[in-house]
Parts: structure tokens; sequence; C-alpha cells
């Protein structure tokens, strides 16, 4: 999916293409965005960004995430694009520009401000899993990689079952904000065997990194902090450790 296994991952009005190319030189993937790209999402993005959130609110939503992937045409890192949205047809526009530019798409179910998840969009996408895998299939149709950003945590989601749905639908990356819940990766590892799982909350150091890829997932990313270089390298650093051990566990096994 991406290489090395650690991702820089979204944060609202400031992951663009040059927050991007500065964390490529420590990591594999960088997911841009959200972007709210319906008219339901961007009325409740504009009422976030009137209480002082940080918001991307374009004119043209779908053509900024194609110059957004364009400006990092030539730079050594995989580029993904967190989208939210409540309808179906802007995901599938959304979608079609990344498949072209050999991005991931990722859909948001993760957001939880209020405005959002009244919108329809984000985590309030976690109790509605037919409408959830609806967007996965349509993302998916168009030839995008997808990929789920999701949360533990929330009331009456199931999410190793959800995640076995989403991969079922055509997801191929889930993407689970593990906060306070680190075990729940290794639940989610085993509901769906076929995900590149990235785990996502808290991760700091060797100790964060290695308590995540002790539970099966396939890469980590970092969220807040994902501005600084120091701690991006230390991950990185971390992220090579963990994977080397386990290449020479299975070479002296083979031996």
């Amino acid at each position: 999916m991406f290489a090395p296994r650690l991702a820089v991952a979204s944060l609202s009005g400031e992951s663009d293409a040059d927050w991007a190319a500065a964390a490529a030189p420590h990591v594999g993937c960088a997911f841009l965005g959200g972007l709210a790209i319906d008219a339901e999402t961007r009325r409740a993005a504009a009422a976030l960004a009137e209480r002082d959130r940080t918001e991307f609110l374009p004119d043209d939503p779908i053509a900024f995430i194609d110059k957004q992937l364009a400006a990092l045409a030539g730079t050594p890192v995989r580029p993904a694009f967190n989208v939210r949205s409540a309808t179906v047809d802007p995901i599938v526009e959304a979608a079609a520009v990344c498949a072209d530019r050999d991005a991931i798409v990722e859909l948001n179910a993760h957001c939880r401000q209020s405005e959002m998840c009244a919108a329809g969009a984000g985590e309030s996408l976690l109790k509605d899993d037919d409408r959830l895998c609806e967007q996965v299939r349509a993302a998916a149709d168009t030839g995008a990689t997808v990929s789920v950003k999701v949360r533990t945590e929330v009331d009456g989601v199931d999410l190793p079952a959800l995640a076995a749905a989403l991969s079922a639908a055509g997801a191929s990356v889930l993407h689970v904000d593990a906060m306070d819940s680190e075990h729940v990766v290794g639940a989610v590892t085993e509901a769906a065997p076929n995900a590149f799982v990235v785990a996502n909350n808290g991760v700091r150091d060797r100790k964060t990194t290695r308590e995540y890829l002790d539970y099966g997932a396939d890469a980590v990313s970092v969220g807040r902090p994902s501005d600084d270089p120091a701690l991006l390298a230390r991950v990185r650093r971390a992220v090579d450790e963990w994977f080397d051990s386990q290449r020479q566990t299975e070479v002296s096994a083979d031996g």
C-alpha cells in the first residue's frame, strides 16, 4: 500500500500539499484534508469555520483535490485525500480524481463535530453501515483505492463487524483512530484480514508505535504533531526497527 509504513493523518483546514511535502522525507503516505465536498457538509464546514475551527472551503472542492494532488506529483509520498460527504455523487467525483492521480480516497466516518454529524457525515456514518458501505462501493467502482477513517468508542457501534463489512464493500484501507482503545486495532485486523489497517491516535514514540504494530496494524499514522519533523523521524525509526525485527524473525524461522 505504501512504504515506509508511516503516514501523516488529515487535519481539517491544515493538511494540504505543502504540509504533505514537508512530511515526505519521513513518511510513506500523507492523508490530505479533511474536505467537505457536498452541499450538506460544506454548510457544516462553514458553520465550523464561524466558530474558529480551521476548514478548507474552496469554491470547487473537486478541482481543489485535483490541484492539491497535482502539486505532489514527483514527491516521494503516496497521497490520500480525506473527504466528508453525506451524499454519494460527490464521492464518486472525488474518487475518480484520486484514481487518476494514483491517490487513495479516504471516506471520513470519523469527524465528531456536531455540525458534521447533523449533516449526515462524519461519525454519524458509523451508525449507518448500509449508507457507509454504499459510499465505499461507489468509490471503489471508480478504480480508486478506498480508505475509511473510523474511530473506536462510539456507543452502539461494533467496529470489528463494521470493519468486515467495509472490507467486503471494497475498502482496501481501514484507518482506525483508537483513542484509549488500542486493543480494538487487534480485533479490527482479525475481522478484516484483507484490509490494510493504519492505527492512529497518540503515536509519538517507540512505545506507542510498537503497541499498535504488535496488535497487528500494518502501519501507523501521526495526527496533530505531524508538522514536527523530529517526532516524525523518531516514529519512522521505530517503524523501521519493528519491521526489521519481524523480517529477521522470519529469516531465522525459515533457516
